[in-house]
């Protein structure tokens, strides 16, 4: 898995450790984004970072 690009099985399996639910990739901003929780969390070397402290806000 390179940087841009997430594995359609981990993002299966993944879920936002706020509202439980399920994320979409951003390939544009390499985030995985939680339209429950309005959070993007982002991708670095490859690896989701699943913190809400390092989450960035989401506007609608």
């Amino acid at each position: 898995m390179t940087e841009k690009e997430i594995d359609n099985k981990l993002l299966e399996i993944l879920r936002c450790p706020v509202t439980k639910g399920k994320l979409q990739y951003d390939a544009k901003n390499n985030e995985l984004v939680s339209k429950e929780a309005m959070l993007a969390y982002p991708i670095r070397n490859g690896i989701p970072i699943m913190l809400e402290s390092e989450a960035r806000k989401i506007k609608k």
